[in-house]
C-alpha cells in the first residue's frame, strides 16, 4: 500500500516537473492579451505554440533589419526569475491592417509600443493614458482624430512620435504635463490651432518636429525654456511671423530647420546663432531674412562641428564684408547675396550652392562642386539669360525642347526626348549637349542611405498604355530647375509629364506617402502644393499639365520647389521633394524655316504684329459694344484663344467700385480653382473685364439647367455674326456623375482655402454660390466674380461692412449684423455643397409663403437618420455612400448657425478627401423633426422639383439695407433668363 502511494507520488511529481519545464513563464492573462491584440491589429504570424518570452520564431527576429523590427520583449526577473512580463511590443513595417489596441493595460509592465509604418486605422485610444509607457511610436499609419488629452497623464513618457498620419484638431493642453518628454514628432498631420502655452514645462525636450501641419500663430517664446533642445523642425507648419531672437538661448542645437513661415510680411534680421557651437544642419529658407550677418557668426566657421553644415537661405540680402563668414555653409540658393564670391570657397568648398543670387563674378555656371547657376546679378530675372551662359554662342535659335527627365533618350509620337541621366548632386548644374541645363539643390535629410539618388526608376505598376517616359524620373529634395536657352522669342506651351512612381497602390504603408511641391514657370508660381497622385487620381498614373510661357530674352525657366509640405518618411525616410518624368516645350506659332534668309520677318516682328492685331480686335469690340450690338456677356475667339468678356456699367458708383475691386483682387491671385483675369478695357462709359473662357459654363447651369448661350465670335467675322446669330435661352443641364460632383466640391473648397489661408492676401469672397463657380472643359471648378470681395486683415477679428450677397447663401451673423469673417464664405460653401449632392437649389419657391430651403430639409433628414434621401435621383444608386454622407455632414457643419462651429476651409478639404474625420455637431433646436405633416410637405415639394425646372436663384433688392451680388453687371454665366430677371438687370 505504501509502495503504491510512493509510486503514485513519484509519477505526479514527474508529470508536474515535465509540464513545468515546457510551460510558458508568461502569465496566462498576458498570453490571452497577446491573442486579443493580434486580432485587433491584424497580426497573424505570432507563434502561440512557443513561449512569447523565449525569443523563438514568431516572437523575435534573430537578425533584425533596422526599420523592420518584429519582436515582443519580456522582463523575466520577477519572482526570482520564474515569472516574465511583456515590457515591449515592436512591430515595424508589418503592414498590419487593423486598429490600435485600447487594452494595453493588460500588460502592467509595458514600457514601449512601436507600431511604425503599418496600415492601421482608427484613433489613438484614450485608455493608453493610464499606462506607464516610456515610448509610443505610431508613425506612418492611417490614424485620424485628435490626440487624446489622457496622453498627458503618462508621467513616464519620453518619446511620442505620430508623424505621417492623418491626425487633426488642436493639441491638448495636457501634453504640457509630460515633464520627462524628450522627443515629440507631430509632422505631416492636420493639426490646427496654436502651440499650447503649457508646453513651456517641457524642459527636457531634445527633438521637436511639427512640419507639414496647419498650425496658427507665431513661434512662441516658450521654446526658450527648452535649453536641452538639439533638433527643431518647423517646415511648412502653418506658423507665421519671424524667427524669435530668443532662439539664441538654445545652445545645444545641432539641427535647426525653420522655413516657409506663412504670412510673413515683415522682414527680420538674421537670428543670433553664435552660441550654437554644435550646429551641423541649418535651414532658414523663405523667411524674408535681411540685413547683415553678425561678425560674431564667423566664429562658427572655426568649429569642427560645422564641417558638414547644410544651410540654405532665401530672400537674404547681406553685405560683402560678411560673405566669407557665411560661405562655409552649403546651401545659399535663391537669395540676394552680393559682392564677390571669395576664392577660398572654390578651393575649400564642397557641394556649395550659390545659385540665384547677385554676386559679381558669375562667369561660370559650375566651378568644382560650387553651383553658380544664376548666381550673378540679374540671374533670376524672368526671361533673361543667366550671366554664366551669356558667353555661350548659340549655334542657332531653338523652338522646341524635349527632355526625358531622369531617363534615357526615347522617341515618343515622333518627338525625340533627350536623355537626362546626369547623376546630379546637392549643389550641381549640368549643361546638356544642346540648349538646356538642369540645376539640383539639397540633401535628402534623415535617411540612412550612404549617398543620395537624384533619379528614380519606377517602383510601382504603371497603368496600361502608359508611355515609357514615366519609367524614370528626376527628383530633388529642395529645388529642381530646368533651363532652356537659345530659345526663339514667342509664346510656348510647356507640357510637364508626371507620374508618382515612388509610392504604391495597395493596402500597405508604402501607399500612404503624400508628395507636394510648387511649380514656377518663368519665375511665376503657377501651381501651389501640386500633388501628382491627387491630380492623376492615384499612383502609377500619368498626368500632363500644360502651361503657357512667353519667351522674350531667349531663356525659359521651369522650376520645382519643395516648401516643406507632404510626408518625408514614407515608405522610408528621405522620400519627398519635386519629381518630374518628362518635359516638352512646343511653340504656339509657326517657327521660321532654318533656311529663311536674313531678310525674313524676325520673331520679334511677328510678336509685334500679333500684339497690334490684338489691339485692333479690342478696338473693334469696343466700337461694336458702344453701338449696342453686343450683350452684357460674350465669349469670343481671337487667334485661336477663346475668352469671356464681362461688362459693367460706369454710370453707377457700384459698377466702378466692382470693376476696380475685381481687378485689384483677382489679378493678385493665381490658383487652379480661381478664374483667371486676362485683362481689362475702359472705353467711354464701358468697363470690360476679360476672363478665361469656361467651356462648361457655371455650376448652376450644370445642376439646374438654365443658362444663356452667348455667341462665340471669331474676330474676322465679328460684325456679321453679332447681328445674325444671337441666341436666346436654352435648356442645357449636364449629367454629372458622383465622382465629378465630388471633384467639383473639393475644388471649390481648395479655392476658398487658398483665399482664406494660403494666399498672401487673405480674402473673403462674400458671394459664393453656384452661379459664381465656373466649370472648364474638364469640369474642374473655378471661383469667379470678385466684385464684392473684401480683404481680411490678419489683425482684425472681423469686418463690419454693408451687407451684400445672395439670399439663401449668406451667413446669419453677416446677414443680420454685417459681421463679416471668412466663416461667411464657409457657410456659403456649405449651401453649395448641399446643392451639389441634391441637384437642387437652396431657395426654390413659388410664393413667399411657400419658400422651402434645402438646408432645412437636410437638417430634418439628418435628425431622422435618412441623409441619403437628399441625393439627386438622377444618380440612381451609382454613388459612393460613404463620400455622400461625408459631404452632407461637412456641408451641415459648414452651414452651422454658429460661426465658431464652422471649420476652416483647409479642414474642410481634409474631411472631404477622407484625410480627417468630420467633426461632431449639434442639430439646431428649431429643426422641424416633430412636425410630421410639415416633413411630408417638404418631401412632396422636393419630389415635385425633381420633375420641374428649377427657378432662378432669388437675389435681394438693392433698395433696402441689402445689396445684390452685382448691381452693375449680371453673373458671367446667369442661371435663368425670364423676362422679370432681365428687367431687374437692366
Amino acid at each position: 500500500m505504501s509502495f503504491s502511494r510512493l509510486l503514485f507520488a513519484s509519477l505526479v511529481a514527474f508529470c508536474l516537473a515535465t509540464f513545468a519545464s515546457g510551460a510558458s513563464r508568461l502569465p496566462d492573462d498576458e498570453v490571452k492579451a497577446l491573442r486579443d491584440i493580434a486580432k485587433t491589429i491584424g497580426k497573424t504570424n505570432w507563434n502561440f505554440s512557443a513561449d512569447p518570452c523565449g525569443g523563438q520564431w514568431g516572437w523575435a527576429d534573430p537578425n533584425p533589419v533596422k526599420g523592420s523590427e518584429n519582436a515582443v520583449s519580456c522582463d523575466c526577473s520577477f519572482s526570482n526569475g520564474t515569472i516574465c512580463h511583456v515590457i515591449s511590443i515592436v512591430l515595424k513595417t508589418q503592414d498590419l491592417g487593423g486598429s490600435l489596441p485600447p487594452d494595453l493595460g493588460r500588460f502592467p509592465y509595458l514600457k514601449e509600443i512601436d507600431l511604425s509604418r503599418n496600415y492601421l486605422n482608427g484613433t489613438i485610444p484614450a485608455e493608453w493614458g493610464a499606462m506607464p509607457l516610456v515610448n509610443i511610436s505610431i508613425i506612418g499609419n492611417r490614424l485620424t482624430g485628435p490626440i487624446p488629452k489622457e496622453i498627458g497623464n503618462i508621467s513616464t513618457l519620453a518619446t511620442f512620435t505620430v508623424e505621417f498620419n492623418q491626425l487633426s484638431g488642436v493639441l491638448p493642453q495636457e501634453l504640457g504635463n509630460l515633464t520627462r518628454l524628450e522627443r515629440l514628432h507631430l509632422s505631416s498631420n492636420y493639426f490646427t490651432g496654436q502651440l499650447p502655452a503649457t508646453f513651456e514645462k517641457l524642459t527636457t525636450m531634445k527633438d521637436f518636429r511639427i512640419g507639414d501641419n496647419s498650425f496658427t500663430g507665431q513661434i512662441p517664446d516658450l521654446i526658450q525654456k527648452w535649453t536641452n533642445l538639439e533638433k527643431l523642425v518647423i517646415q511648412g507648419s502653418g506658423l507665421s511671423g519671424t524667427i524669435p531672437p530668443i532662439i539664441a538661448l538654445l545652445e545645444k542645437m545641432a539641427d535647426l530647420r525653420i522655413s516657409d513661415l506663412q504670412g510673413n510680411g515683415t522682414e527680420a534680421p538674421f537670428p543670433p546663432l553664435t552660441n550654437m557651437k554644435n550646429l551641423k544642419t541649418l535651414d532658414l529658407s523663405f523667411n524674408r531674412l535681411t540685413g547683415e550677418i553678425p561678425s560674431s557668426f564667423s566664429g562658427l566657421r572655426k568649429a569642427d562641428s560645422m564641417n558638414n553644415c547644410s544651410i540654405r537661405f532665401c530672400y537674404l540680402c547681406l553685405k560683402s564684408t560678411f560673405i566669407d563668414a557665411l560661405l562655409l555653409s552649403r546651401y545659399l540658393t535663391g537669395n540676394q547675396l552680393n559682392g564677390t564670391v571669395p576664392d577660398w570657397i572654390f578651393k575649400d568648398g564642397e557641394s556649395v550652392d550659390l545659385s540665384y543670387n547677385n554676386f559679381r563674378n558669375g562667369s561660370s555656371c559650375l566651378q568644382r562642386k560650387v553651383n553658380l547657376f544664376g548666381s550673378a546679378s540679374m540671374g533670376n530675372v524672368s526671361g533673361s539669360t543667366v550671366p554664366c551662359l551669356r558667353s555661350f554662342q548659340c549655334p542657332k535659335q531653338f523652338y522646341s525642347l524635349h527632355i526625358n527627365c531622369g531617363g534615357k533618350e526615347a522617341t515618343i509620337e515622333g518627338n525625340t526626348y533627350e536623355d537626362d541621366t546626369d547623376p546630379a548632386g546637392p549643389s550641381r548644374f549640368y549643361q546638356s549637349r544642346t540648349n538646356w541645363g538642369v540645376s539640383t539643390t539639397g540633401h535628402f535629410m534623415d535617411d540612412d542611405r550612404s549617398s543620395d539618388s537624384y533619379t528614380w526608376t519606377n517602383a510601382t505598376k504603371l497603368s496600361a498604355n502608359t508611355s515609357a517616359l514615366y519609367m524614370d524620373a528626376r527628383l530633388s529634395p529642395i529645388s529642381l530647375t530646368y533651363y532652356g536657352f537659345c530659345m526663339g522669342s514667342g509664346s510656348y506651351t510647356v507640357t510637364l509629364h508626371f507620374a508618382e512612381i515612388m509610392f504604391t497602390d495597395d493596402k500597405t504603408h508604402s501607399s500612404l506617402g503624400r508628395r507636394f511641391f510648387d511649380i514656377y514657370i518663368q519665375g511665376k508660381l503657377v501651381q501651389k502644393d501640386f500633388s501628382i497622385q491627387e491630380e492623376a487620381g492615384g499612383v502609377g498614373k500619368a498626368i500632363i499639365k500644360n502651361f503657357t510661357a512667353i519667351v522674350t530674352g531667349n531663356a525659359l525657366e521651369i522650376r520645382f520647389y519643395w516648401a516643406g509640405k507632404g510626408t518625408t518618411g514614407l515608405p522610408v525616410r528621405g522620400v519627398y521633394g519635386p519629381l518630374i518624368s518628362a518635359i516638352s516645350v512646343t511653340p504656339d506659332f509657326v517657327p521660321p524655316s532654318e533656311n529663311s534668309s536674313s531678310n525674313g520677318i524676325s520673331a520679334g516682328t511677328v510678336v509685334g504684329i500679333v500684339a497690334a492685331v490684338v489691339v485692333v480686335i479690342f478696338l473693334i469690340l469696343g466700337i461694336l459694344w458702344w453701338k449696342g450690338c453686343l450683350g452684357q456677356k460674350i465669349s469670343m475667339r481671337h487667334d485661336g484663344t477663346i475668352i469671356a468678356v464681362k461688362q459693367l456699367s460706369s454710370k453707377s458708383k457700384q459698377g466702378n467700385r466692382e470693376f476696380v475691386n475685381e481687378i485689384g483682387m483677382i489679378s493678385a491671385l493665381q490658383h487652379p480653382h480661381l478664374v483667371k483675369l486676362h485683362g481689362c478695357c475702359i472705353e467711354g462709359n464701358q468697363l470690360l473685364l476679360v476672363y478665361e473662357y469656361m467651356e462648361n459654363n457655371s455650376l448652376a447651369r450644370a445642376l439646374f439647367g438654365k443658362f444663356k448661350e452667348l455667341n462665340l465670335i471669331d474676330f474676322k467675322l465679328l460684325a456679321r455674326r453679332c447681328f445674325h446669330t444671337c441666341k436666346g435661352p436654352e435648356e442645357y443641364q449636364l449629367n454629372l456623375d458622383w465622382a465629378t460632383r465630388h471633384k467639383i466640391c473639393v475644388g471649390i473648397a481648395k479655392g476658398l482655402a487658398y483665399l482664406h489661408e494660403e494666399s498672401r492676401l487673405k480674402i473673403v469672397h462674400r458671394d459664393i454660390k453656384a452661379t459664381n463657380v465656373l466649370l472648364d472643359k474638364n469640369l474642374d471648378p473655378k471661383i469667379s466674380d470678385f466684385g464684392l470681395a473684401k480683404l481680411d486683415e490678419e489683425d482684425n477679428t472681423h469686418i463690419s461692412t454693408r451687407v451684400a450677397g445672395t439670399l439663401g447663401y449668406m451667413a446669419p451673423e453677416y446677414a443680420m449684423r454685417g459681421y463679416l469673417t471668412d466663416k461667411a464664405d464657409v457657410y456659403s460653401f456649405g449651401i453649395v455643397a448641399l446643392e451639389i449632392v441634391s441637384g437642387k437649389s437652396n431657395t426654390s419657391h413659388r410664393t413667399k409663403e411657400d419658400t422651402v430651403y434645402l438646408l432645412d430639409w437636410a437638417l430634418v433628414l439628418k435628425e431622422k437618420g435618412t441623409l441619403l434621401e437628399l441625393v439627386d435621383p438622377k444618380l440612381g444608386q451609382d454613388y459612393n455612400k460613404e463620400e455622400v454622407i461625408t459631404m452632407i455632414n461637412v456641408a451641415l457643419l459648414c452651414s452651422n448657425v454658429s460661426a465658431a462651429v464652422r471649420p476652416a476651409m483647409s479642414s474642410v478639404v481634409s474631411m472631404l478627401e477622407g484625410n480627417a474625420a468630420v467633426q461632431d455637431f449639434d442639430i439646431p433646436d428649431e429643426s422641424m423633426s416633430t412636425d410630421e405633416k410639415k416633413i411630408e410637405q417638404m418631401r412632396r415639394h422636393f419630389q415635385v422639383i425633381n420633375e420641374q425646372e428649377i427657378s432662378e436663384t432669388r437675389t435681394l433688392s438693392t433698395d433696402g439695407p441689402w445689396t445684390a451680388a452685382s448691381t452693375s453687371a449680371g453673373d458671367l454665366y446667369p442661371v435663368s433668363l425670364d423676362s422679370d430677371y432681365l428687367k431687374g438687370r437692366e
